[in-house]
Protein backbone atom coordinates (compact mmCIF):
# COMPACT_ATOMS: atom_id res chain seq x y z
CA UNK A 1 0.00 0.00 0.00
CA UNK A 2 1.33 3.42 -0.41
CA UNK A 3 1.50 6.62 1.71
CA UNK A 4 -0.84 9.06 1.79
CA UNK A 5 1.66 11.52 0.13
CA UNK A 6 1.86 9.40 -3.04
CA UNK A 7 -1.59 9.03 -3.22
CA UNK A 8 -2.26 12.68 -3.03
CA UNK A 9 0.59 13.44 -5.53
CA UNK A 10 -1.14 10.35 -8.22
CA UNK A 11 -3.85 13.12 -7.91
CA UNK A 12 -2.39 15.77 -8.94
CA UNK A 13 -0.71 13.63 -12.00
CA UNK A 14 -3.83 12.97 -12.84
CA UNK A 15 -3.69 9.08 -12.14
CA UNK A 16 -5.62 6.73 -10.27
CA UNK A 17 -5.52 6.90 -6.53
CA UNK A 18 -5.57 4.18 -4.16
CA UNK A 19 -8.06 5.67 -2.04
CA UNK A 20 -9.78 9.22 -2.57
CA UNK A 21 -8.38 11.58 -0.08
CA UNK A 22 -10.20 13.11 2.44
CA UNK A 23 -7.83 16.30 4.07
CA UNK A 24 -8.25 18.72 6.80
CA UNK A 25 -8.20 22.59 6.64
CA UNK A 26 -8.12 24.86 9.53
CA UNK A 27 -7.37 28.97 9.26
CA UNK A 28 -8.34 31.75 11.33
CA UNK A 29 -12.20 32.42 9.88
CA UNK A 30 -12.32 28.01 9.62
CA UNK A 31 -11.21 26.53 12.93
CA UNK A 32 -12.81 23.52 14.74
CA UNK A 33 -15.19 24.49 17.79
CA UNK A 34 -13.78 23.94 21.02
CA UNK A 35 -16.68 22.30 22.44
CA UNK A 36 -15.80 18.54 23.28
CA UNK A 37 -12.45 19.27 21.96
CA UNK A 38 -10.24 17.58 24.01
CA UNK A 39 -7.49 19.52 26.02
CA UNK A 40 -4.01 18.06 24.33
CA UNK A 41 -5.62 18.91 21.08
CA UNK A 42 -6.78 22.13 22.29
CA UNK A 43 -3.55 23.11 23.35
CA UNK A 44 -2.03 21.92 20.30
CA UNK A 45 -4.16 24.31 18.48
CA UNK A 46 -3.82 27.15 20.68
CA UNK A 47 -5.39 30.17 18.92
CA UNK A 48 -5.32 29.75 14.89
CA UNK A 49 -3.13 32.04 12.88
CA UNK A 50 -2.65 31.89 9.28
CA UNK A 51 -0.14 28.86 8.22
CA UNK A 52 0.82 27.85 11.97
CA UNK A 53 0.42 24.31 11.26
CA UNK A 54 -3.20 23.87 13.01
CA UNK A 55 -4.21 22.30 9.59
CA UNK A 56 -1.58 19.43 10.06
CA UNK A 57 -2.61 18.86 13.98
CA UNK A 58 -6.04 19.09 12.96
CA UNK A 59 -5.64 16.37 9.98
CA UNK A 60 -3.90 14.11 12.18
CA UNK A 61 -6.31 13.79 14.89
CA UNK A 62 -9.12 12.79 12.68
CA UNK A 63 -7.14 10.61 11.00
CA UNK A 64 -7.39 12.21 7.63
CA UNK A 65 -4.95 12.85 4.53
CA UNK A 66 -2.34 15.87 5.44
CA UNK A 67 -1.92 19.05 3.64
CA UNK A 68 -0.67 21.78 5.52
CA UNK A 69 0.36 25.29 4.35
CA UNK A 70 2.24 28.17 5.48
CA UNK A 71 3.05 31.28 3.44
CA UNK A 72 6.53 32.33 1.47
CA UNK A 73 9.21 32.76 3.14
CA UNK A 74 10.03 35.92 1.24
CA UNK A 75 10.36 39.30 2.39
CA UNK A 76 9.66 42.59 -0.10
CA UNK A 77 11.67 45.29 0.16
CA UNK A 78 10.77 48.49 -1.26
CA UNK A 79 13.16 51.24 -3.14
CA UNK A 80 12.15 54.20 -3.60
CA UNK A 81 8.74 54.06 -1.92
CA UNK A 82 7.96 54.58 1.24
CA UNK A 83 5.36 52.79 3.40
CA UNK A 84 4.65 54.30 6.61
CA UNK A 85 1.50 52.63 8.91
CA UNK A 86 -0.69 54.52 11.22
CA UNK A 87 -2.29 52.10 13.95
CA UNK A 88 -6.00 54.13 14.54
CA UNK A 89 -6.25 55.21 18.34
CA UNK A 90 -9.24 52.72 19.20
CA UNK A 91 -7.41 49.82 18.43
CA UNK A 92 -9.59 49.00 15.99
CA UNK A 93 -7.64 49.16 12.83
CA UNK A 94 -4.89 51.02 10.47
CA UNK A 95 -3.86 53.13 7.54
CA UNK A 96 -1.57 52.23 5.23
CA UNK A 97 0.18 54.97 2.70
CA UNK A 98 2.38 54.39 -0.33
CA UNK A 99 4.42 57.59 -0.86
CA UNK A 100 5.83 56.89 -4.83
CA UNK A 101 7.37 59.65 -6.77
CA UNK A 102 4.42 59.27 -8.96
CA UNK A 103 2.12 60.51 -6.10
CA UNK A 104 0.67 58.68 -2.75
CA UNK A 105 -2.31 56.02 -2.01
CA UNK A 106 -3.60 54.85 1.05
CA UNK A 107 -5.31 51.97 1.98
CA UNK A 108 -7.55 51.42 5.49
CA UNK A 109 -7.95 47.69 7.54
CA UNK A 110 -10.24 47.42 9.87
CA UNK A 111 -11.05 44.85 12.36
CA UNK A 112 -14.16 42.81 12.83
CA UNK A 113 -14.48 39.75 15.23
CA UNK A 114 -11.13 37.63 16.62
CA UNK A 115 -8.32 38.55 14.63
CA UNK A 116 -10.03 39.31 11.47
CA UNK A 117 -9.67 41.93 9.57
CA UNK A 118 -11.40 43.48 6.01
CA UNK A 119 -10.23 46.22 3.64
CA UNK A 120 -12.14 49.89 4.34
CA UNK A 121 -10.46 52.02 2.16
CA UNK A 122 -8.69 50.50 -1.03
CA UNK A 123 -5.78 51.49 -2.51
CA UNK A 124 -7.02 51.90 -6.13
CA UNK A 125 -10.27 54.81 -6.17
CA UNK A 126 -9.72 56.07 -9.62
CA UNK A 127 -8.21 54.79 -13.07
CA UNK A 128 -5.72 58.01 -12.41
CA UNK A 129 -3.84 55.85 -9.28
CA UNK A 130 -3.73 52.74 -11.75
CA UNK A 131 0.12 54.07 -12.89
CA UNK A 132 0.92 54.88 -9.09
CA UNK A 133 0.33 51.37 -8.07
CA UNK A 134 1.99 49.97 -10.87
CA UNK A 135 4.74 52.04 -9.79
CA UNK A 136 4.81 50.95 -6.48
CA UNK A 137 4.76 46.80 -7.67
CA UNK A 138 8.01 47.62 -9.80
CA UNK A 139 9.91 49.17 -6.85
CA UNK A 140 9.63 45.83 -4.78
CA UNK A 141 12.85 43.95 -4.65
CA UNK A 142 11.54 40.63 -3.40
CA UNK A 143 14.16 38.42 -1.53
CA UNK A 144 14.44 34.43 -0.05
CA UNK A 145 14.56 35.02 4.11
CA UNK A 146 17.73 33.69 5.72
CA UNK A 147 16.99 29.86 5.97
CA UNK A 148 14.49 29.37 4.08
CA UNK A 149 14.71 26.13 2.63
CA UNK A 150 15.57 25.01 6.27
CA UNK A 151 12.12 26.07 7.28
CA UNK A 152 10.28 24.17 4.07
CA UNK A 153 12.64 21.49 4.80
CA UNK A 154 11.63 20.99 8.57
CA UNK A 155 7.81 21.82 7.89
CA UNK A 156 7.63 19.11 5.32
CA UNK A 157 9.28 16.96 7.91
CA UNK A 158 6.59 17.53 10.32
CA UNK A 159 3.99 16.23 7.59
CA UNK A 160 5.90 13.18 6.28
CA UNK A 161 4.79 10.64 4.28
CA UNK A 162 1.49 11.43 6.22
CA UNK A 163 0.72 14.00 3.00
CA UNK A 164 1.98 17.30 0.96
CA UNK A 165 2.59 20.93 2.00
CA UNK A 166 1.29 24.07 0.14
CA UNK A 167 1.74 27.63 -0.44
CA UNK A 168 -1.04 30.72 -0.80
CA UNK A 169 0.41 32.85 -3.39
CA UNK A 170 -0.71 35.97 -4.87
CA UNK A 171 -3.62 35.32 -7.12
CA UNK A 172 -4.01 36.77 -10.72
CA UNK A 173 -3.59 40.07 -11.35
CA UNK A 174 -7.26 41.07 -11.50
CA UNK A 175 -8.09 38.99 -8.68
CA UNK A 176 -5.84 40.91 -6.72
CA UNK A 177 -7.20 44.15 -7.94
CA UNK A 178 -11.04 42.63 -6.49
CA UNK A 179 -9.73 41.48 -3.13
CA UNK A 180 -7.32 43.97 -2.18
CA UNK A 181 -5.98 47.29 -4.44
CA UNK A 182 -9.38 48.05 -5.77
CA UNK A 183 -12.79 46.22 -4.66
CA UNK A 184 -15.54 44.98 -6.82
CA UNK A 185 -16.96 48.15 -7.76
CA UNK A 186 -13.54 50.04 -8.76
CA UNK A 187 -12.77 47.15 -11.01
CA UNK A 188 -15.93 47.25 -13.29
CA UNK A 189 -15.37 51.34 -14.06
CA UNK A 190 -11.95 50.73 -14.72
CA UNK A 191 -12.62 47.33 -17.07
CA UNK A 192 -14.73 49.80 -19.11
CA UNK A 193 -13.26 52.90 -18.88
CA UNK A 194 -9.28 51.89 -18.06
CA UNK A 195 -8.48 48.67 -19.82
CA UNK A 196 -5.11 49.66 -21.65
CA UNK A 197 -4.04 51.33 -18.63
CA UNK A 198 -5.34 47.89 -16.64
CA UNK A 199 -3.76 45.84 -19.04
CA UNK A 200 -0.32 47.78 -18.71
CA UNK A 201 -0.51 47.35 -14.63
CA UNK A 202 -0.87 43.56 -14.76
CA UNK A 203 2.04 43.37 -17.45
CA UNK A 204 3.87 44.79 -14.17
CA UNK A 205 1.60 42.34 -11.55
CA UNK A 206 2.77 39.25 -13.90
CA UNK A 207 6.92 39.71 -13.62
CA UNK A 208 6.32 40.29 -9.37
CA UNK A 209 4.29 37.18 -9.34
CA UNK A 210 6.43 35.51 -11.37
CA UNK A 211 9.71 36.22 -8.89
CA UNK A 212 7.33 34.94 -6.11
CA UNK A 213 6.36 31.96 -7.54
CA UNK A 214 10.07 31.27 -8.59
CA UNK A 215 11.51 31.65 -5.01
CA UNK A 216 8.76 29.58 -3.47
CA UNK A 217 8.63 27.04 -6.17
CA UNK A 218 12.81 26.66 -5.55
CA UNK A 219 12.43 26.08 -1.75
CA UNK A 220 10.61 22.76 -2.19
CA UNK A 221 6.15 22.88 -1.88
CA UNK A 222 4.84 20.54 -3.34
CA UNK A 223 1.95 22.60 -4.47
CA UNK A 224 1.65 26.91 -4.59
CA UNK A 225 -2.04 28.12 -4.67
CA UNK A 226 -3.06 31.63 -6.73
CA UNK A 227 -5.10 32.52 -4.88
CA UNK A 228 -7.88 34.72 -5.96
CA UNK A 229 -10.72 33.38 -3.74
CA UNK A 230 -13.22 34.83 -6.06
CA UNK A 231 -15.88 33.93 -7.98
CA UNK A 232 -18.37 35.47 -11.11
CA UNK A 233 -20.20 37.51 -8.53
CA UNK A 234 -16.68 39.87 -8.61
CA UNK A 235 -15.39 38.28 -12.11
CA UNK A 236 -17.20 37.94 -15.09
CA UNK A 237 -15.84 35.33 -17.60
CA UNK A 238 -15.15 37.29 -20.34
CA UNK A 239 -12.68 39.49 -17.91
CA UNK A 240 -10.74 36.20 -16.89
CA UNK A 241 -10.76 34.61 -20.75
CA UNK A 242 -9.72 38.77 -21.28
CA UNK A 243 -6.78 38.95 -18.27
CA UNK A 244 -6.65 35.19 -16.51
CA UNK A 245 -5.86 32.61 -19.32
CA UNK A 246 -2.19 33.45 -20.38
CA UNK A 247 -1.64 34.45 -17.52
CA UNK A 248 -2.30 31.17 -15.56
CA UNK A 249 -0.58 29.48 -17.95
CA UNK A 250 2.56 31.22 -17.53
CA UNK A 251 2.18 30.70 -13.83
CA UNK A 252 1.65 27.52 -14.19
CA UNK A 253 4.93 26.76 -16.37
CA UNK A 254 6.94 28.38 -13.93
CA UNK A 255 6.00 26.71 -11.19
CA UNK A 256 6.25 23.22 -13.21
CA UNK A 257 9.85 23.60 -14.04
CA UNK A 258 10.54 23.19 -10.14
CA UNK A 259 8.71 20.18 -10.24
CA UNK A 260 5.98 21.69 -7.90
CA UNK A 261 2.19 21.34 -8.87
CA UNK A 262 0.16 24.68 -9.70
CA UNK A 263 -3.53 25.38 -7.86
CA UNK A 264 -6.15 27.72 -8.63
CA UNK A 265 -7.96 28.58 -5.24
CA UNK A 266 -11.50 30.39 -6.12
CA UNK A 267 -14.42 29.46 -3.92
CA UNK A 268 -18.12 30.71 -4.53
CA UNK A 269 -20.00 30.75 -7.56
CA UNK A 270 -17.65 29.34 -10.34
CA UNK A 271 -19.94 27.10 -12.41
CA UNK A 272 -19.27 29.51 -15.60
CA UNK A 273 -15.61 29.81 -15.19
CA UNK A 274 -14.95 25.75 -15.56
CA UNK A 275 -15.00 25.98 -18.78
CA UNK A 276 -12.09 28.67 -19.19
CA UNK A 277 -10.34 26.52 -16.12
CA UNK A 278 -9.88 23.77 -18.62
CA UNK A 279 -7.92 25.58 -21.35
CA UNK A 280 -5.09 26.03 -18.99
CA UNK A 281 -2.45 24.12 -17.49
CA UNK A 282 -3.39 24.46 -13.96
CA UNK A 283 -3.41 21.20 -12.15
CA UNK A 284 -6.13 21.94 -9.65
CA UNK A 285 -9.08 23.87 -8.83
CA UNK A 286 -9.37 24.37 -4.62
CA UNK A 287 -12.32 24.74 -2.67
CA UNK A 288 -15.24 23.57 -4.81
CA UNK A 289 -18.42 23.98 -3.29
CA UNK A 290 -21.61 22.55 -4.53
CA UNK A 291 -25.40 23.70 -4.15
CA UNK A 292 -26.49 25.76 -2.20
CA UNK A 293 -22.65 27.29 -1.07
CA UNK A 294 -21.77 27.36 -4.81
CA UNK A 295 -23.51 26.97 -7.48
CA UNK A 296 -22.29 23.82 -9.11
CA UNK A 297 -25.11 20.96 -8.71
CA UNK A 298 -22.90 17.88 -8.78
CA UNK A 299 -19.04 17.07 -9.08
CA UNK A 300 -20.69 14.88 -12.31
CA UNK A 301 -21.09 18.25 -13.99
CA UNK A 302 -17.87 19.78 -12.35
CA UNK A 303 -15.58 16.84 -13.61
CA UNK A 304 -17.50 17.22 -17.12
CA UNK A 305 -16.64 20.78 -17.56
CA UNK A 306 -13.29 20.52 -15.90
CA UNK A 307 -11.91 17.19 -18.01
CA UNK A 308 -9.49 14.65 -17.14
CA UNK A 309 -6.19 17.41 -16.52
CA UNK A 310 -7.32 19.62 -13.67
CA UNK A 311 -8.29 17.72 -10.67
CA UNK A 312 -10.49 19.17 -8.05
CA UNK A 313 -10.31 19.98 -3.77
CA UNK A 314 -13.77 19.95 -3.05
CA UNK A 315 -15.22 20.95 0.21
CA UNK A 316 -17.61 18.08 2.16
CA UNK A 317 -20.80 18.98 3.33
CA UNK A 318 -20.10 19.64 6.99
CA UNK A 319 -23.90 20.24 8.16
CA UNK A 320 -23.16 23.22 9.65
CA UNK A 321 -26.30 25.25 9.09
CA UNK A 322 -28.42 22.37 9.42
CA UNK A 323 -30.83 22.49 12.50
CA UNK A 324 -33.02 19.54 12.21
CA UNK A 325 -33.08 16.56 14.22
CA UNK A 326 -31.86 14.27 11.72
CA UNK A 327 -29.08 16.78 11.10
CA UNK A 328 -26.58 13.42 10.97
CA UNK A 329 -28.58 11.49 8.07
CA UNK A 330 -28.74 14.59 6.17
CA UNK A 331 -25.01 14.85 5.99
CA UNK A 332 -24.29 11.09 5.76
CA UNK A 333 -26.83 10.91 2.51
CA UNK A 334 -25.27 14.05 1.27
CA UNK A 335 -21.74 12.96 1.93
CA UNK A 336 -22.61 9.28 0.49
CA UNK A 337 -23.85 11.31 -2.87
CA UNK A 338 -20.51 12.72 -3.68
CA UNK A 339 -17.96 9.85 -2.93
CA UNK A 340 -20.90 8.57 -5.71
CA UNK A 341 -20.53 10.93 -8.00
CA UNK A 342 -16.40 11.11 -7.20
CA UNK A 343 -16.56 7.81 -9.24
CA UNK A 344 -14.40 6.33 -10.65
CA UNK A 345 -12.27 8.23 -8.25
CA UNK A 346 -9.44 10.21 -10.22
CA UNK A 347 -8.74 13.90 -10.12
CA UNK A 348 -10.92 14.55 -6.36
CA UNK A 349 -9.42 15.29 -3.35
CA UNK A 350 -11.88 16.28 -0.87
CA UNK A 351 -11.67 19.02 1.91
CA UNK A 352 -12.92 18.63 5.37
CA UNK A 353 -13.17 22.04 6.95
CA UNK A 354 -12.99 23.36 10.79
CA UNK A 355 -16.32 25.12 11.77
CA UNK A 356 -16.81 26.50 15.19
CA UNK A 357 -20.48 25.88 14.67
CA UNK A 358 -19.77 22.49 14.92
CA UNK A 359 -18.60 20.33 18.40
CA UNK A 360 -15.74 17.74 17.81
CA UNK A 361 -18.64 14.95 18.13
CA UNK A 362 -20.13 16.52 14.82
CA UNK A 363 -16.79 17.00 13.32
CA UNK A 364 -15.65 13.64 14.01
CA UNK A 365 -18.82 12.26 12.42
CA UNK A 366 -18.55 13.75 9.41
CA UNK A 367 -14.76 11.94 9.02
CA UNK A 368 -16.07 8.87 10.31
CA UNK A 369 -18.88 9.07 6.84
CA UNK A 370 -15.57 10.07 4.68
CA UNK A 371 -14.02 6.80 5.53
CA UNK A 372 -16.35 4.78 4.83
CA UNK A 373 -15.98 5.37 1.25
CA UNK A 374 -12.82 6.24 0.19
CA UNK A 375 -11.87 2.98 -1.25
CA UNK A 376 -15.66 2.07 -2.60
CA UNK A 377 -15.50 4.37 -5.95
CA UNK A 378 -12.03 3.67 -7.31
CA UNK A 379 -11.76 1.52 -10.18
Amino acid sequence: MITPRENLLKVFRHEMPEWIPVIGHVDTYNQPGRDGMEPELAKAMGTVQWGDGSTRIFSQYLGLDVMDFFGPPITIIHRKVTVERIDHSDGCGWTTIYKAPLGELREVHKKHGVGLTYCHEHLVKSGTDLSILSSIIADEEIVLNEGAVELVRQRKALVGDQGLIRCYMPGTPLGMMVRDYSGIENIAYLWADYRDELHQLFKVMEENHLCKFRLAASVGYDVLYGTDDTSTTAISPDMFAEFCLGYTDRIADTVHAYGTFYAHHSCGLINNLLDLYRQTRMDAVDALYLKPVGDISSLTEAKAKLGSKIAILAAIDMGENINTNDRDAVVAANIATMFHDAAPGDNIIFTLVGFPQLNMEQTGFVAQECRKYQHMYIR
